[in-house]
């Protein structure tokens, strides 16, 4: 009787609906994706978001330029150099305010720093999300801890900067914390080799990530997708070479590309890459920082910029993020519209995870590096 169920072609499974998350600890954040399985492979997947509206284009229109500064690195809280970064771009833009070399140089330092202690609790977290309990992700914060203690000496906080501003940045560090970066930046690749040496050939890791959850370069297209996600599927795009800003265009630096579609294991190599280049950033910049001003604006509660529009955008951990702004040329601006990268990203998850066994869904989501307040703003 069971060998002739077995053998009927009528058989069939009935279709389930589950939810993976808002509470879920792998979805980095309150996101709810609604699964549909046909036994364990996924047929369909719907992310819906807005559990953790920010209101921060409301806000903009209705705190000072004085005030929003300080409120929106809490966006993407992982890079907050990079949205106050874009911010003050577009305000500078049209405000016809130039920035001070020497604050060029420091936005360019800190952003870099960003970058690395984004990718570090990124890789950390994955690492987790992937199964791997055993101490590893801990790694990862060692080094996140030493470019933490910088930003708190030069910022006054380990998160929440508010350190790049309109016409330049908030304070100028001291000649011992230049000392203390180019240590971290002399001890940092031996750290990442650490790292390598234990996830890159992993047996695991690899039947984990390899060939699971292809981006094809259309695909990406098609989604506006950017940053390290659109460089694993054969689009060599970055801002900072595409359309260099600040002094990037005086810096030597390779941007890590891969000229095929991109999996899930291609963009822990990009990130792993990432880091190392960033790092060879830093060291350029401590040798060519110039003394100067670092700031060309006074900062004050009754700051104003002048009556315009202007967009601009910035090279972020997660793709580009633009800032497009209207001012009336009063203490607050008119209007705001944020242009951030893990919206567009998650757009393309659930084309990425039909046809896989459940089991990849948090390997293919984490390899995307969403930040939830970044989707919902």
């Amino acid at each position: 009787m069971v060998s002739e169920l077995q053998s009927s072609s009528s058989l069939k499974t009935d279709e389930m609906i589950i939810n993976m998350g808002p509470q879920h600890p792998a979805t980095h954040g309150v996101l709810r994706l609604i699964v549909t399985l046909d036994g364990e492979i996924v047929r369909h997947v719907e992310p819906v978001i807005g559990h953790l509206h920010r209101g921060q284009e409301w806000q903009g229109q209705n705190r000072t330029w004085f005030q929003y500064q300080a409120l929106i690195d809490r966006v993407d809280y992982l890079s907050g150099m990079f949205t106050s970064w874009a911010l003050s771009r577009a305000a500078e833009k049209i405000d016809g305010c130039v920035v001070p070399e020497r604050a060029e140089w420091l936005r360019v330092i800190v952003s870099e720093m960003n970058r690395i202690t984004s990718h570090l609790l990124w890789l950390g977290t994955y690492l987790i999300d992937l199964g791997a309990m055993f101490g590893f992700p801990f790694y990862p914060f060692r080094e996140r801890e030493k470019l933490f203690t910088l930003f708190e000496e030069v910022a006054g906080q380990r998160m929440m900067f508010n350190y790049i501003r309109i016409g330049g940045v908030q304070r100028d560090p001291k000649p011992d914390w230049f000392k203390k970066l180019e240590a971290f930046t002399k001890d940092f690749p031996d750290r990442v080799d650490e790292y390598e040496a234990i996830v890159t050939e992993n047996p695991i890791f690899l039947k984990r990530t390899k060939g699971v959850g292809i981006l094809t370069k259309a695909m990406a297209k098609d989604y506006g997708v950017t940053g390290p996600c659109l460089r694993c599927s054969g689009v060599n795009y970055d801002l900072r070479r595409f359309k260099p800003y600040s002094v990037y265009d005086k810096l030597k630096f390779d941007v890590p590309y891969f000229d095929k579609d991109g999996d899930t294991n291609d963009r822990y190599i990009a990130r792993i890459k990432e880091m190392r280049e960033s790092n060879n950033i830093l060291k350029q910049c401590l040798d060519m920082i110039p003394q100067g001003e670092i700031m060309a604006k006074k900062q004050i509660a009754g700051l104003r910029v002048k009556a315009g529009e202007g967009f601009e955008a910035v090279e972020s951990p997660r793709g580009v993020l633009g800032c497009y702004i209207i001012s009336n040329g009063s203490d607050k601006p008119f209007r705001f519209r944020w242009r951030n990268p893990s919206f567009s990203n998650l757009s393309c998850l659930p084309e990425l995870l039909i046809g896989h066994p459940i089991a990849d869904v948090m390997a293919i989501f984490g390899s995307i590096d969403v930040i939830i307040p970044d989707v919902d703003r």
